[in-house]
């Protein structure tokens, strides 16, 4: 670990790689803690694997692949909010299909392009080679979408947690639910470099569920998994740094031992913890 510290204050791309990492848990753990309450799960996969085509693109007419992914990933939401208002397919079932088109194209793209090295970190993540507009990007980003939360944030908060109460309100659903995707796919674009394409839905999700495990109180939980996120994405880092291993599938087994964790020993809904109860309760009435 010393040695670790000595070189991210030696190393400047290090001291990138820490801070676009640390960033990144934590506005992917914020918004997380609002696409599970609100079963957006899938629809953050979705997104996730259907901006490749905009990195493809991005890069075969070289721009920066932040303007096609994001294009794309709104793309992805508006259009699968478009197939389930004007038909009788279902979300889940339009999603299937939007973001598996998206990702076939993308697919295509890639074998058109002839920068592969780039756009395979783009799909598995490699943090350790983030550029300074990267950086500043991500930066840019994760300001915008902690703003946006904490301005609307009980708009979100009623619109969660009873979508009927907040019409009666006048608040609108349907704004705010295509807000959280502007937001989601933000984020998801800005974890591109850090975790990748397809493991950027891990980062999103992980934190959140186990802050979940862990409180009743929707403050509460954006804390902890925010903070989730920024020690898994430390720590991550750190096993990636020291034993070569790609930094996205160390950060993302990171935040899985973390839910691994509560999920066993949380004080209220730990497995364990709840066996022990049951045993003890069974002692009792004998």
């Amino acid at each position: 670990m010393s040695a670790f510290i000595h070189d991210i204050q030696t190393y400047e791309f290090l001291q990138k790689a820490l801070f676009t990492s640390i960033i990144v848990g934590i506005i992917c753990g914020v918004l997380g803690s609002f696409i599970i309450l609100r079963g957006m799960s899938l629809m953050g996969d979705a997104i996730s694997h259907a901006v490749l085509p905009g990195v493809a693109l991005s890069y075969m007419v070289g721009i920066n692949y932040f303007y096609g992914a994001v294009t794309f990933g709104l793309l992805t939401a508006f259009g699968i909010g478009f197939i389930t208002q004007n038909s009788r397919v279902k979300n889940d079932t339009s999603i299937g299909i939007v973001f598996s088109a998206f990702f076939a194209v993308g697919i295509i793209l890639i074998g058109k392009a002839n920068t592969s090295t780039d756009l395979t970190s783009i799909l598995f993540g490699n943090v350790l080679s983030v550029r300074d507009s990267d950086m500043w990007m991500t930066l840019g980003v994760g300001a915008v979408v902690l703003l946006v939360i904490i301005l609307f944030y009980k708009e979100l908060l009623v619109s969660t947690f009873d979508p009927t109460l907040a019409a009666s309100f006048g608040l609108p659903n349907k704004i705010i639910h295509y807000l959280l995707m502007i937001l989601l796919t933000l984020v998801t674009v800005a974890s591109l470099q850090t975790v990748g394409i397809i493991l950027v839905v891990a980062m999103l999700i992980t934190p959140a569920a186990t802050a979940y495990l862990l409180t009743n109180r929707l403050s509460i939980m954006i804390t902890i998994s925010a903070i989730l996120g920024a020690l898994s994405a430390t720590i991550g880092l750190y096993i990636s740094f020291v034993y070569n291993w790609p930094s996205g599938a160390a950060i993302v087994l990171v935040t899985t031992a973390f839910f691994i964790v509560a999920f066993l020993f949380s004080p209220r809904n730990g497995i364990v913890w709840r066996s022990l109860k049951t045993r003890k309760h069974k002692t009792a009435l004998q």
